[in-house]
């Protein structure tokens, strides 16, 4: 017998939810991110749901790659570009864009010589101060690969700081329009939270990532809020229970005592499949479908949680540590981290089952 431990994915829900990210962004087209192996999710089991996604954007070129030999045809997008003269060749052979967000990149494009040009997006520096041209270098740079051979097209993009924030936009946004005014090229502006305010953002393209994967971008607005649903649930089961008496404690270091008798279910999931271990005391799981709370420091292989509001739980009672019915953020938020990173950190020894309409696959 396995592990009682694994990861769902649920194929239908990430459909909605690039239905819900082309819904609100009306009329622009939409480039799935699948960086970082599909946020965890694993970009060879996402991608039969993004066939409605204009085409994809990542960082990793063996990714693209790899895409490439599963004969997709559409857009690749890399959002870093390329580190080495020598990837040029293949991102010409490969037929994939690439970001261009200094000026070493831009040389290296000017020097190389590609049996077939690139589509390039040219990264403005709107306030993020990570990658991009400042906003007086963006016409000049512009100008250069515009006159390049080794170019086929350009277009302009930014990335925003603080789009999930109310007055997170304006300024960066007046920075961008500042920086490519006069420039008649298409723009791709709106990440998740971008996306959900398109109407202020606008933009030819849009980068959906967290949104696809039902996890919300924002602060206080919830998934549900939003109209997305968990892709993602992780579950495991009770595999031990122990009847505490009061003083007594659980687990390393003692990180928690019982003011009073009662029991504590042990749970197989720990920190080597990816559940944050800095997860205190407190922290939400699901058992029988009842919200219980983390006791006990997380170890590597299990977690205890206080099942004193579900009598009902035995050896082998359901939990959902995050996903459908708790929300990856809700857990994220008591373990002082984002949904991102918990999604991102699922480990390879994790069992995966993946379901769609009419089948279930399971792969170890």
């Amino acid at each position: 017998m396995a592990r009682p431990l694994h990861a769902q994915i649920n194929l239908a829900a990430l459909r909605a939810n690039l239905a819900r990210a082309r819904a609100v962004a009306s009329g622009a087209k939409v480039l799935a991110v699948v960086k970082a192996n599909a946020y965890g999710h694993g970009l060879a089991r996402v991608l039969p749901a993004l066939d409605d996604a204009d085409g994809l954007a990542l960082v990793e070129l063996d990714a693209a790659s790899t895409l490439r030999e599963r004969l997709y045809t559409r857009r690749i997008l890399l959002l870093e570009g390329f580190f080495d003269e020598r990837e040029l060749a293949e991102l010409s052979a490969r037929r994939l864009a690439t970001v261009v967000h200094n000026e070493e990149q831009a040389s290296m494009l000017e020097r190389a010589v590609l049996p077939r040009p690139l589509e390039v997006y040219v990264k403005v520096n709107a306030g993020m101060n990570r990658l991009g041209f400042a906003a007086g270098e963006v016409a000049r740079v512009c100008e250069r690969l515009a006159n390049s051979p080794s170019v086929a097209a350009l277009r302009l993009m930014c990335h925003f700081a603080r789009a999930d924030e109310d007055d997170g936009i304006a300024e960066p946004l007046a920075a961008f329009e500042a920086a490519c005014r006069g420039l008649p090229y298409p723009r791709s502006l709106a990440n998740s939270a971008g996306v959900f305010r398109f109407a202020e953002v606008g933009g030819d393209v849009v980068r959906p990532g967290i949104m696809l994967y039902g996890a919300t971008p924002f602060p206080f607005d919830t998934a549900e809020m939003l109209g997305l649903a968990p892709v993602m649930t992780l579950r495991s089961e009770i595999i031990a229970i122990q009847s505490l008496r009061a003083n007594d404690s659980v687990g390393y270091g003692a990180g928690y005592t019982a003011s009073r008798p009662h029991r504590i279910g042990v749970v197989a999931c720990g920190y080597a499949d990816g559940y944050p271990r800095h997860a205190p005391n407190g922290t939400p799981v699901l058992v029988c479908g009842k919200k219980v709370r983390v006791a006990g420091r997380v170890s590597m292989d299990m977690i205890t949680v206080d099942l004193s509001d579900v009598p009902e739980a035995r050896v082998g009672s359901p939990v959902v540590l995050w996903g459908e019915g708790l929300p990856v953020d809700d857990v994220a938020a008591a373990a002082s981290t984002v949904g991102y990173e918990l999604l991102c950190a699922l480990a390879p020894r994790v069992r995966v089952l993946v379901t769609e309409v009419g089948r279930v696959d399971l792969e170890l």
